[in-house]
């Protein structure tokens, strides 16, 4: 199966693009003035009232950085808060918070606080690529990982779903069975967090967002800036909502609109990302003129490979040696929603599988079977989704999703959400109770939003950032053409866009999106001159 991170799912493949250097061009920020941020802080008529304190206190308590493969560069320590705010005298939960300081030698008061994306990533190892977007340039950058995660006690790592991952790129992606075998590695993780004493339930979004105000109280900052991707943006989103006092501005990245995520908008996004990745290549004469009618040639592939599957062996692009991959429909499809084959290659490694080599997508599927085991918390993935994007929608509900984004498909693919397979077996089990009712609505605010989207993402497609900045009344929304998942990393655009809202959140300097176009894409030779 396909690594995710949707926010949804299995971890997204560590390998992601750094661009060195690039963060640290340009003109130095202006510093902003204490009236400029009082102007912008949240009023208390705006927040319903003073901030109220919460019933038990969280603590941060300084202590070393945790050991990364790239040295934290700042100073560290943890936030104790309760596993569960309902429950007084209840167990406690320390989350390591890593503290970066500004590259600038005048840093803005406020700084920006880091909300990652998943659910279950490590907020800690984004660390590098938010240094090199230049988050840190004049603000201090505070990164806490989330409960549940790597770098937090307890850790809902699942090893088993882990092992189960790296089988499954030798297995239907979509057969009865494959579930079985995932419903059975969920529930083994499961097993031993509940005997351990987690309290699966208190893994939320809502409990999530308290230890973030808590952080900012805990280190007595007055107002910060919140920056989330993926799901870090329903995090974000909830934040605003649940705990708006002391957001100076929110910065949202390939956006997760809490109000409408569920197994059946992942369709939507999956078509969105994917039919413009194909209207790009009609765009470019070049492209155009060699790969012809894309959808018709993903459709006839998705149908071929469902009935009759490619079983091959490849090597995993991180090296080692060969392993066995099964390509299916589902698999082809998750792998595209995935970006586990970059944009620019899409065209010609869909022609090349139709003229009979798989070699792009079978390499991809084997990144797979390498996974660094325990490093992605699957245990917080399906403590949110079990709980907050699951319910109210039946499999019925699902599969017409799937029909309406890609009619023609086979109903074995369309029936599997992309990036959630087998959601509704594995939620079974893994028996959280429905939160849609205080997690499924939406954030209506007035501070100063920045809503950036990267029209080729297929996991949050583009237009739901601008659903979402409908209720945001102060906001921009910038969409970078040719940029899938997570855009600030990929895009040196989106990387001035965010530091020229830091310094003015009501008016980012937006003037380098007008000249932005998709790369070239790949263009092979035709197979008969090859």
């Amino acid at each position: 199966m396909a690594e995710q991170d949707f926010g949804t799912g299995c971890p997204a493949p560590r390998g992601r693009t750094r661009h060195r250097g690039r963060a640290r061009s340009g003109a130095a920020l202006v510093t902003a003035g204490l009236a400029f941020l009082a102007v912008l802080a949240p009023t208390p008529s705006a927040a319903g009232g003073g901030e109220p304190r919460p019933l038990v206190p969280a603590r941060f308590v300084p202590g070393p950085c945790p050991t990364t493969p790239e040295p934290v560069p700042g100073r560290c320590g943890y936030l104790e808060v309760p596993e569960n705010r309902a429950r007084r005298g209840g167990r406690t939960v320390r989350l390591t918070v890593a503290i970066v300081p500004a590259a600038s030698g005048r840093p803005a008061a406020d700084p920006v606080v880091f909300m990652t994306g998943g659910p279950g990533a490590d907020a800690i190892s984004d660390i590098p690529f938010l240094i090199d977007s230049g988050v840190n340039r004049d603000r201090d950058l505070i990164v806490m990982a989330q409960r549940g995660t790597l770098h937090s006690r307890p850790n809902l790592a699942c090893p088993e779903v882990d092992r189960f991952y790296a089988e499954a790129v030798g297995l239907r992606y979509d057969a009865p069975a494959t579930g079985r075998r995932l419903v059975r590695a969920t529930r083994a993780c499961r097993d031993r967090l509940t005997a351990s004493g987690v309290d699966l339930s208190a893994y939320n979004t809502t409990e999530n967002a308290a230890d973030f105000a808590d952080l900012r109280r805990a280190l007595g900052i007055e107002r910060w800036n919140v920056y989330g991707y993926s799901y870090g943006t329903d995090l974000a989103l909830t934040h605003l909502r649940r705990h708006p006092w002391g957001v100076r501005s929110v910065a949202i990245d390939s956006v997760v609109p809490p109000q409408v995520v569920s197994l059946p908008w992942t369709w939507d996004s999956a078509r969105e990302g994917i039919t413009t990745v194909f209207a790009a290549c009609a765009a470019q004469p070049r492209c155009a003129h060699r790969y012809p009618d894309l959808r018709r040639t993903l459709t006839e592939q998705v149908r071929r490979l469902e009935a009759r599957p490619l079983t091959v062996m490849a090597a995993p692009p991180s090296g080692g040696a060969p392993v066995r991959v099964v390509l299916d429909g589902g698999a082809l499809v998750n792998l595209l929603v995935a970006n586990a084959v970059p944009a620019v290659d899409v065209p010609a490694a869909l022609d090349e599988l139709a003229h009979g080599n798989p070699e792009r997508f079978a390499r991809a599927r084997a990144a797979g079977a390498t996974p660094v085991v325990g490093e992605f918390a699957h245990g917080l993935t399906q403590s949110v989704a079990c709980a907050e994007w699951v319910p109210g929608y039946s499999r019925a509900d699902l599969l017409r999703a799937g029909r309406r984004a890609f009619p023609g498909w086979p109903d074995s693919v369309l029936a599997q959400a992309p990036q959630l397979p087998f959601e509704h077996d594995v939620c079974r089990v893994w028996n959280v109770p429905d939160r849609t009712a205080v997690q499924r609505v939406t954030t209506t605010s007035a501070v100063p939003a920045l809503v950036l989207s990267g029209t080729f993402d297929a996991k949050t497609g583009a237009r739901w950032g601008a659903y979402a900045a409908r209720t945001l009344s102060r906001s921009t929304t910038v969409r970078i053409p040719g940029i899938g998942h997570w855009v600030v990393p990929q895009s040196p655009c989106a990387q001035r866009v965010l530091a020229s809202f830091l310094t003015r959140p009501t008016g980012p300097d937006t003037r380098c999106v007008a000249g932005l176009a998709p790369k070239p894409f790949t263009i092979t030779p035709p197979p008969e001159t090859a």
